[in-house]
């Protein structure tokens, strides 16, 4: 059987703009262990492989209380520019979502 992704594990998984020159992912977990997991495997380094971005740049935000992970990275393009193909960066947190969770991470 497949390792389960964060998504399986997650209420939603989103990215939006936060300005024109950052976005931000959030990854809103169903319970704690959901939670526990999310906090494990979305770290600077991960998140910095993943957007290709320098971890010095990103911003992690826990939220136990909520259930909440947010990650802040700067846009690729700026919002609107020429080649921005994702104006409202909708489509950003996709990456975040395919993570495998490994067996025993839940």
């Amino acid at each position: 059987m497949t390792e389960p992704t964060l998504a399986d594990l997650a209420l939603e998984i989103r990215a939006k703009n936060a300005g024109p020159f950052w976005m931000t992912m959030e990854a809103f977990m169903a319970d704690d262990a959901g939670y526990r997991a999310a906090e494990q495997l979305i770290t600077a380094d991960t998140v910095a492989a993943l957007y290709h971005v320098d971890a010095e740049d990103l911003q992690i935000f826990r939220l136990p209380e909520l259930r909440v992970v947010k990650v802040s990275v700067p846009r690729p393009l700026p919002q609107g520019s020429l080649r921005d193909r994702d104006m409202h960066a909708g489509q950003h947190h996709v990456p975040l979502a395919s993570l495998r969770v490994p067996e025993g991470g839940q």
